[in-house]
């Protein structure tokens, strides 16, 4: 492992589903002689899909982690799923990653979730540079991708290549920095390629091409650009140089192009990831808060630091718990002890592996920026920092995805009875977008999740993985509850329990609060003088009443209560007769103020020929859909719009019966909303 942080890359590929990143992962790994035999994902034998469920699906549903070596440069490399159900895996590996691979399809371009994980991208401020994949395919256009990254997602994509084509076969790659085309032999599976002088019929684009990329980079750096003015051209160190800060700065996208299924384009993709995203050197130090003093601090990618890691993934093997860590200070040490400063506790790394996939290699040390498997961490959660003993520091956390849909299961014998909600807990540390509960009114014991794919795989795994075989009853939506108007209520609360007496009573007021702003507490100004460990209890009953709401029980959500009026001798209250008030008080006052029930809306794209636009709009309609746009791509046309999820449970079915097979669709979940 290198030591050298400026040596080391840690990159995760991200796409829409079957934009093609993990047959990119699959040719990289194979010209990097990290595998010896290109595995297919249509076979089931893409090395980074090990799961046996990835393998019949042919998608990827965890995020799977490799390292191999390129002209001196260690890069880490995580793999990461495109299906939405599955967008945890990219939100925990974007938090520890310092750079992105975007892979977009040159037919599709900007998908959906193309533009979550763009967007989960800008939120950890991770440079990126864009792979253009499939060109190889009928309606690829290079062009109109890089259109769509400038309206979508409000990107400044800057060619660093541009494809060649002639008719509709697609033979090279230009490379504006050098000015020469690259042609890959496919009798050598791709692996050998050769520069050449750029043929006429392709030189006025690639000068005038060339000319943009020289802009951008130019005007990155005042010394380049002075330079460029002067000279009207940059040499390929400096061009390399401009773009390099302008990627690290996240004002630019390097954009590549090719075909990894032809084996045209990878190995340029390997050397961008080495030419313009960071090192762990280039990152600002990790910034955390020390648990004992409330201070924050830094922690910079030097051995010499305090220790300082992050728990990004947690997973079972063969029934025992493994962690995926990324140091980013000091060192972590195999059979040595460290400290849980997120929980507060000491823990022991028993081993250390570097991992490909589900392959490991034992090591005795992980230095800073490195990405490794740790064995032992008994109370390791996701989103937990590792630091040393005598210099804790608790890094941000995750954000954590609510799950959207929930399943009754129930066990077909009672040895699997005894065995359930064992595996359930197992299955849930694995992944914090899946939770389980037992409803008490019914008796039946729910699994809820971000999706059907997602509940279909926590189930199969269920069967394959712990033996446990389920019966389950129909997808339920998981609903909440809000406010519409204002209320204002007041209870007391006045009994013995237990030999003691306890009293409360308190005026709460509550009204609405924007959509996706939660539950907020609130003190009326002249409520002052209240000794706060009173007013604590009150919030305490207040947020505990929103729990389960009038309407059906769900949690009330996007409300304000304030605190209008206590005793007026508050020194007579006692906490729970404060808590127990406020929980009745806050219950009234959400009576009185409308309550409404709030439904989960998905973002659903559908893409179909244009014979059959307007049956897919007549049947979103009936599914209580809101049309937001229709766009013409080629003889085919992309209807967005926003569905409840409660109206799309089989529609892929009525999808292929519409269009007679011929519809596509994707659904990904956009926000919670009054149902109407």
């Amino acid at each position: 492992m290198a030591q050298n942080v400026a040596k080391i890359r840690n990159i995760g590929i991200t796409a829409h589903i079957d934009a093609g990143k993990t047959t990119l992962s699959e040719r990289i790994l194979y010209y990097t002689k990290k595998i010896h035999k290109i595995g297919e994902v249509d076979e089931g034998s893409a090395t980074m899909d090990y799961m046996p469920q990835e393998q019949e699906r042919g998608i990827t549903i965890t995020s799977a982690a490799t390292m191999f070596l390129w002209k001196g440069y260690e890069i880490h490399l995580i793999d990461t799923p495109g299906h939405v159900d599955f967008t945890i895996e990219v939100e925990r590996s974007l938090r520890v990653l310092d750079g992105v691979v975007a892979v977009l399809c040159a037919v599709g371009g900007v998908q959906p979730q193309t533009e979550t994980v763009w967007h989960q991208a800008e939120r950890y401020k991770v440079p990126r540079i864009v792979f253009v994949n499939k060109l190889d395919r009928i309606g690829a256009d290079f062009n109109r991708a890089i259109s769509m990254m400038r309206e979508r997602l409000g990107a400044n994509p800057v060619p660093v290549q541009i494809p060649m084509f002639r008719g509709d076969e697609f033979l090279g790659v230009i490379d504006l920095i050098r000015m020469k085309s690259i042609v890959w032999d496919q009798s050598t599976l791709g692996d050998e390629f050769s520069f050449d002088d750029i043929p006429d019929e392709f030189l006025e684009e690639a000068l005038a091409a060339r000319k943009t990329m020289l802009e951008s980079a130019a005007e990155m750096d005042e010394e380049l650009l002075e330079h460029y003015l002067e000279n009207e051209d940059l040499d390929e160190k400096q061009i390399i140089r401009g773009l390099r800060i302008g990627t690290l700065s996240n004002r630019l996208v390097p954009t590549l192009c090719g075909s990894a299924l032809k084996n045209q384009g990878v190995q340029p993709v390997i050397d961008a990831v080495i030419d313009f995203l960071p090192s762990p050197a280039d990152v600002p130090p990790v910034s955390g808060v020390n648990p004992t003093t409330g201070e924050v601090e830094f922690r910079a990618p030097k051995a010499k630091e305090p220790l300082c890691a992050f728990v990004f993934k947690v997973m079972m093997d063969q029934g025992r718990k493994a962690t995926y860590v990324r140091v980013y200070s000091g060192e972590l040490e195999a059979e040595k002890e460290v400290y849980n400063a997120t929980r507060g506790s000491k823990e022991r790394v028993a081993r250390l592996f570097l991992t490909h996939a589900n392959k490991r290699e034992k090591i005795t040390a992980a230095f800073p920026g490195t990405i490794v498997l740790a064995v032992g961490l008994k109370d390791a959660r996701t989103g937990d920092t590792l630091t040393s003993p005598s210099a804790p520091l608790v890094l941000e956390s995750l954000d954590m995805h609510i799950p959207v849909i929930s399943i009754a299961i129930e066990p077909k014998t009672r040895s699997d009875q005894e065995k359930l909600l064992a595996s359930l807990e197992k299955l849930a540390l694995e992944d914090p977008t899946f939770t389980y509960s037992e409803n008490t009114d019914t008796g039946q014991l729910l699994i809820s999740g971000m999706g059907e794919l997602h509940l279909e795989i926590i189930l199969d795994r269920l069967s394959r993985e712990y033996g446990v075989e389920v019966q389950t009853g129909k997808p339920q939506v998981v609903y909440k509850e809000t406010i519409t108007a204002t209320g204002k209520a007041h209870a007391v609360f006045d009994r013995d329990i237990h030999d003691v007496h306890h009293r409360g009573e308190v005026t709460v007021s509550v009204e609405p609060a924007p959509r996706g702003e939660g539950t907020s507490f609130a003190v009326s100004p002249k409520l002052d003088t209240i000794p706060q460990e009173l007013l604590n209890f009150i919030e305490q009953g207040a947020r505990e009443a929103t729990l389960a709401g009038v309407l059906a029980g769900n949690e009330v959500v996007d409300i304000k209560v304030t605190l209008e009026a206590v005793a007026q001798d508050p020194f007579s209250m006692t906490g729970l007769g404060a808590k127990v008030a406020a929980a009745l008080a806050c219950k009234e006052a959400c009576e009185k103020a409308s309550p409404a029930l709030l439904e989960p809306l998905m973002n659903v794209e559908v893409v179909v020929p244009d014979e059959f636009v307007g049956e897919v709009i007549a049947d979103l309609n009936s599914r209580r859909g809101r049309l937001e746009e229709v766009t013409p791509r080629g003889k085919t046309s992309v209807v967005l719009a926003v569905v409840p999820l409660a109206t799309m449970f089989g529609y892929s079915t009525s999808l292929r019966s519409v269009t007679q097979g011929r519809g596509i669709f994707t659904m990904q979940y956009s926000h919670y909303d009054t149902k109407s």
